[in-house]
């Protein structure tokens, strides 16, 4: 499947990594040119690279977790997680959705099939991710970019900030959401994937890690409030290879290791789905 023409409200949301200026379509949707000239080729595949000067590519998820992300995703395990993501976001008939960290766009996708007159974008480090982002859906732009470094996204245009199981960085948050805007932000529970630690050697979640992004975020973004989810997903082996697969614990985990702890499971596995769903006010 080929990739859509950009969106042009979605890439008035954009910004020349170079001077900051608002980029407009050009060339028949080749590409983009900023007010000031500088001019950004898209890739074949439909994303857009957008990286301050001298800045390397960051390094993103490889192409097999990318994969790994689209069969557990596109099978339905984690639509309890994008309906409460929905509950956070939809209030309000948001115009404009910033999907950061948003891999495939899995999330951002059916946010925007709720939201026939929004637009979004997907920024990641990956471009592996950012090739299937560009194809998630007609109103969504994706973008390589360096969520630690400028985000090349204009001032005050967003409605939503989305981060799900991602890095945030909160002066840039700030910096980009409208003063009526919300970041809506998906992390891990201390007993998420409680049942899969001990059998496969997962990471654990640091029991501090909440205490930490409210550190990160509260000077820029006040909390308004959270929403726990808690479901339990009956997986068999190739599902659960997937969920690990496609998440931080591949880059700890030897294929091989892996294969044959999840052998050692039963058929079928019990395991546990927690997240919490913050929202945050961008600050007055």
């Amino acid at each position: 499947m080929s990739a859509p023409p950009l969106d042009p409200r979605a890439v008035g949301l954009l910004a020349c990594p170079v001077c900051t200026a608002p980029f407009a379509v050009e060339g028949g949707g080749a590409g983009l040119r900023c007010a000031t000239g500088h001019a950004v080729d898209r890739a074949r595949q439909g994303h857009l690279t957008l990286l301050p000067p001298g800045r390397r590519p960051p390094t993103g998820d490889s192409a097999a977790m990318v994969a790994d992300r689209v069969a557990f995703l596109s099978a339905g395990h984690y639509d309890g997680v994008t309906a409460a993501l929905a509950a956070a976001v939809l209030p309000g008939e948001p115009a404009t959705v910033l999907d950061l960290g948003g891999g495939t766009g899995h999330h951002l996708a059916r946010l925007l099939d709720a939201l026939p007159g929004a637009a979004g974008v997907v920024l990641d480090a990956s471009r592996y991710a950012a090739r299937r982002a560009a194809k998630a859906h007609p109103r969504a732009v994706a973008v390589v970019a360096d969520t630690w470094a400028r985000l090349p996204v204009r001032d005050a245009v967003v409605d939503r900030a989305l981060v799900v199981f991602a890095p945030r960085n909160g002066p840039e948050i700030a910096r980009v959401l409208r003063p009526d805007g919300r970041l809506v932000v998906a992390t891990p529970g201390r007993d998420h994937l409680t049942e899969l630690v001990a059998p496969l050697g997962l990471l654990r979640v640091d029991p501090g890690k909440a205490e930490r992004l409210s550190a990160t975020l509260e000077p820029h973004l006040a909390r308004a409030g959270a929403e726990r989810l808690r479901r339990t997903l009956l997986l068999d082996h190739a599902a659960v290879t997937t969920l690990v697969g496609m998440g931080p614990h591949a880059r700890h985990l030897a294929p091989d290791a892996l294969a044959a702890s999840v052998a050692r499971l039963p058929a079928t596995v019990p395991v546990t789905i927690s997240v919490e769903v913050a929202t945050y006010l961008r600050g007055r």
